[in-house]
């Protein structure tokens, strides 16, 4: 089998790791009667090796913790026969030091509990959250004092829709020349990972038929990151210079925390608590 092989200090938790999936996976969950003569719990090990296209004496090593090769083919039918969520994916593809193929990603409309309770103890940090299409699912008082997410109805608090197809949400960004290709930027590097999934791309046709510029920075293909510091234009109180960075709430369902902290050491920092804590 091609590919690199484990290093002497995640061999033996390779194999433990295999060893315990095996042992946890029933035959009939795998199309393989029971039988009455079985000594071990879960699948033998000639029955992965078959279940799996690779040699049975390959697989005995391989859970055996001996120094071979392992492919990303092999590890990926071996993800597949255990039923690995994306986080066991992942571990399998460390301990055998390989990274995995991306998998594609998919929009997801829904946000734990526990994220909109950290959203709450954010109460002077403008944050929301976004899907992989942009939707912004959930957000706090500051973000929507900034950005007026709850005036909206929910088909129309998406991020792109917003920013190109909303004027008052498009004068929010100051210097639109440097901020808005790398918004445009960033979406794009979304949506690489998520080549198929059918509300992604019904977004950008709707907006390259609707917004001629988003048609313009989208033929471009200029995959331009974002900057770490944002200006925001907010009515009423002026141009306000944030810090602002994005975290993944959750991996597998591709949701991210965006978070914005006003500088400190400006009068507009300074100006924009005292504009929060006033109605």
């Amino acid at each position: 089998m091609t590919g690199p092989t484990a290093p002497a200090r995640t061999r033996p938790e390779l194999a433990e790791f295999l060893r315990q999936h095996r042992e946890s996976l029933s035959p009939e969950a795998v199309g393989l009667p029971a039988g009455s003569r079985r000594r071990t719990p879960g699948l033998r090990r000639e029955e992965v090796a078959a279940l799996t296209g690779v040699g049975q004496t390959w697989y005995t090593w391989l859970e055996q913790g001996r120094d071979i090769r392992v492919s990303t083919d092999v590890l990926d039918r071996l993800s597949r026969l255990f039923r690995l969520d994306g986080a066991g994916r992942r571990h399998l593809y460390a301990l055998a030091r390989q990274h995995p193929p991306m998998e594609d990603g998919r929009t997801v409309c829904t946000v734990p509990p526990l994220v909109h309770r950290l959203l709450a103890d954010l109460p002077l940090r403008p944050a929301y959250v976004l899907n992989l299409r942009w939707d912004v699912l959930a957000w706090n008082p500051p973000a929507d004092r900034v950005f007026r997410f709850s005036a909206r109805p929910a088909p129309e608090r998406n991020l792109l829709q917003m920013l190109f197809l909303d004027p008052a949400t498009r004068q929010l960004f100051h210097d639109q020349a440097r901020q808005i290709p790398g918004l445009v930027g960033s979406f794009r590097r979304d949506c690489a990972r998520a080549p198929r999934d059918e509300a992604i791309r019904a977004l950008v046709a709707d907006l390259e038929n609707r917004a001629p510029e988003f048609r313009t920075l989208w033929t471009h293909q200029d995959p331009q990151p974002c900057t770490g510091v944002r200006d925001l234009d907010i009515p009423g109180l002026g141009v306000v210079s944030f810090e602002h960075t994005t975290l993944i709430l959750d991996e597998d369902r591709h949701l991210r925390l965006v978070y914005y902290a006003a500088r400190p050491d400006t009068p507009a920092g300074t100006a924009f608590g005292t504009w929060l804590q006033t109605q």
